[in-house]
């Protein structure tokens, strides 16, 4: 079961396991998530992305095969040394970009094949849109001049892909781990013009640096029907999340 993605697509929050949580039968489970998330976006030069994602979801699974998912959440956005002047003549006030919470939505999808009782493989497709702005002021000094800068981050937006390869442990403990590929995006506007400071120009693109990665994570059953996940991936840096889930 394999994804090949011919698009371009910052964190997405948790895969899961490839296995859907719900009722053999058919049926919903809803969770409650966060995810931690660092990346390196490039343009002319590299930056730190780092973000918190927070959001609630709800799933439509069945046969233990296949799910369809929605997440609705919040999250802020980091950018390291964004702000830093590449010319002498040229100060500000600070180096990182920050901005707190604003909405954005994933929706997903994923199959699972059992080969046995214990071992199966699984594949997923997830993308994700910020529906708002991220936006920060500097205040830059050149040729003795104060100018107040806004830096506008629009269209942010992901798309994800992989495979799953999921053991069943004893009390019903899911181990999953696997690689998948990734693109995030976003425009760069700064509304103003000044000498040594990156993003010049209007809408300049902004993409991440590496495309491959890997993931693993488990799902561990709770008491009525409450199940726990927690996750890690490592594509150019290291990010991790944990949801609660439940069942009906």
């Amino acid at each position: 079961m394999f994804f090949a993605f011919n698009t371009v697509a910052i964190a997405s929050g948790l895969f899961g396991s490839p296995q859907t949580v719900s009722r053999e039968s058919g049926g919903l489970n809803t969770s409650i998530g966060y995810f931690y998330s660092e990346d390196t976006f490039k343009n002319d030069t590299d930056h730190l992305i780092r973000q918190n994602q927070v959001y609630s979801q709800v799933a439509y699974g069945a046969q233990n095969m296949w799910e369809i998912y929605v997440r609705l959440g919040v999250a802020d956005l980091k950018i390291s040394d964004c702000f830093n002047s590449t010319n002498v003549l040229t100060t500000t006030n600070k180096l990182d970009f920050e901005e707190n919470w604003k909405f954005f939505g994933t929706l997903g999808a994923k199959g699972f094949y059992p080969i046995n009782k214990i071992f199966g493989i699984g594949a997923f497709i997830q993308g994700t849109y910020h529906f708002s702005n991220y936006t920060d002021s500097v205040v830059a000094i050149n040729g003795g001049n104060l100018y107040t800068v806004d830096l506008k981050i629009k269209n942010l937006w992901d798309v994800n892909a992989g495979m799953g390869f999921q053991l069943t442990a004893p009390l019903d403990i899911k181990l999953y781990a696997g690689p998948y590929v990734y693109y995030s995006e976003a425009k760069a506007s700064l509304d103003t013009y000044i000498t040594g400071l990156e993003y010049t120009e209007r809408n300049v693109s902004i993409r991440n640096k590496s495309i491959f990665g890997g993931f693993a994570g488990a799902d561990i059953p709770l008491l009525k029907g409450f199940h726990l996940n927690i996750e890690g991936k490592y594509a150019d840096r290291f990010s991790a999340g944990a949801a609660v889930s439940y069942t009906y």
